[in-house]
Parts: C-alpha cells; sequence; structure tokens
C-alpha cells in the first residue's frame, strides 16, 4: 500500500509541474532535469541509512500532505520566478523517483515470487 501512496503523491506533483509548464509554456533544460535526477538519487541513498526512522516519519498523513502541498506550491512559484530551471529540475526528480519506487516494486515482486517458489519446492 506504502508503494501505491507514494507513487500516487509523486504522480500528482508531476502532473503539477507538467502543468506549470504548459501555462508558462516552458520548454525542459536537460541539465536541470539531470539535476533533478541525480538529487533524488542522492537523497534515495542517503535515506536508507535510516530506513525506518524516514518511513514512520513519512507515513504521517501530515508530512504526505505538507509535501505534496510543498510540491505544488515550487511548481507554481518556480514557474513564475525560473520556470525552465524549476520545472526541469521538479520533472527530473519525481521523473527519476517513479522509476526508482518502480524498481523497488519489482524487485520485491520478483523476491516474493522466488520465496514462493522455494516454499512450494519444500512441500
Amino acid at each position: 500500500m506504502a508503494a501505491r501512496t507514494d507513487a500516487a503523491l509523486a504522480a500528482v506533483a508531476l502532473v503539477a509541474f507538467g502543468l506549470a509548464a504548459v501555462l508558462v509554456d516552458a520548454t525542459l533544460a536537460a541539465p536541470f532535469v539531470v539535476v533533478g535526477g541525480v538529487g533524488t538519487l542522492v537523497f534515495e541513498l542517503l535515506a536508507t541509512r535510516g530506513r525506518a526512522a524516514v518511513r514512520r516519519r513519512w507515513e504521517r498523513p501530515a508530512v504526505q500532505v505538507g509535501a505534496l502541498a510543498v510540491a505544488v506550491a515550487t511548481a507554481v512559484v518556480g514557474a513564475l520566478l525560473a520556470p525552465s530551471a524549476v520545472i526541469s529540475a521538479g520533472v527530473g526528480a519525481l521523473g527519476t523517483y517513479l522509476l526508482v519506487l518502480g524498481g523497488v516494486v519489482a524487485a520485491r515482486r520478483v523476491r516474493n515470487a522466488v520465496r514462493a517458489d522455494g516454499d512450494r519446492g519444500r512441500e
């Protein structure tokens, strides 16, 4: 369930950045997309060091709603002040997050399938 919620929140934020880009006719700038993606990877790697603590905090609804509000506000303000840079970084960060999350979910499913097959073999 947590992965679905995380994906839904990231998708809503990504839609906000996409709408902001359309409304101000911003173009994506590859260097800023890369910066956003690398930022997400660095954050996720650091977050794995305190996985349980991060998850406990993140699972609080107020934290999730707050994070989404900050993302939407960043898209709006960024579209007004520095559209290409901010929207590109946001799209890069959120796109990378969704790819990482998809990879984690896929790996979990494979691991669970392998375990299930191993359990069947012991019967």
